[in-house]
């Protein structure tokens, strides 16, 4: 495990569409028929992560309460699954069932949506607005594994409050994601940072 950080860009990132496996139900589905009309939550994360272990049943729960303002998730995982077969979808589909995960999880095989997103570690979150434009990108909250810091979400709430106010002009702090790096395919390492 190399600990890496998110980029905390925003930049002028929009929304693209890819067609992966919905590891969730097991058939390939447009990213975009899961987009929401208020706006689009992206999680990269894996299964393995112990960054992603720690938040998930709170990430859970506030993507349920999300929903319920017309803002979708999508989790992707782009892991290499040669070398790390606990990320594979069957184990994919095992985690959403054992969690009820309510939404879709895909697998990023050919890593080609990580490099688009300029995607970096899990757990990551990248928030679009409704027109489809990146409005954050950065951490859950402070809370990591052995920290002593209870799991919140405050960051990721705050930035949600403010989307939905349509509050585009407030300079609020943005701090990155920490987590597990990406396990990129030998010789499909990015060149971004």
């Amino acid at each position: 495990m190399v600990l890496t950080a998110s980029s905390i860009s925003r930049d002028n990132l929009k929304l693209k569409n890819f067609k992966l496996l919905n590891t969730t139900k097991d058939i390939q589905e447009n990213l975009s028929n899961y987009y929401g009309s208020n706006g689009t939550l992206i999680i990269f994360m894996c299964n393995h992560c112990p960054y992603v272990v720690h938040l998930l049943d709170h990430v859970i729960g506030f993507c349920k309460k999300l929903k319920e303002n017309n803002i979708l998730t999508i989790a992707i995982s782009s892991n290499d699954i040669l070398n790390y077969p606990q990320d594979s979808p069957n184990k994919m589909n095992l985690l959403t069932k054992e969690k009820k995960i309510s939404f879709p999880y895909f697998f990023d095989e050919s890593q080609k949506v990580a490099h688009y997103y300029h995607a970096l570690c899990t757990p990551e979150f990248l928030l679009f607005d409704k027109n489809h434009k990146l409005f954050y990108r950065g951490r859950y909250d402070k809370s990591r594994p052995n920290n002593g810091i209870e799991i919140t979400g405050e960051d990721l709430k705050h930035a949600v409050d403010m989307m939905l106010k349509n509050d585009y002009k407030s300079n609020f702090l943005q701090y990155p994601s920490m987590g597990c790096n990406i396990k990129w395919i030998k010789g499909n390492e990015p060149k971004y940072e």
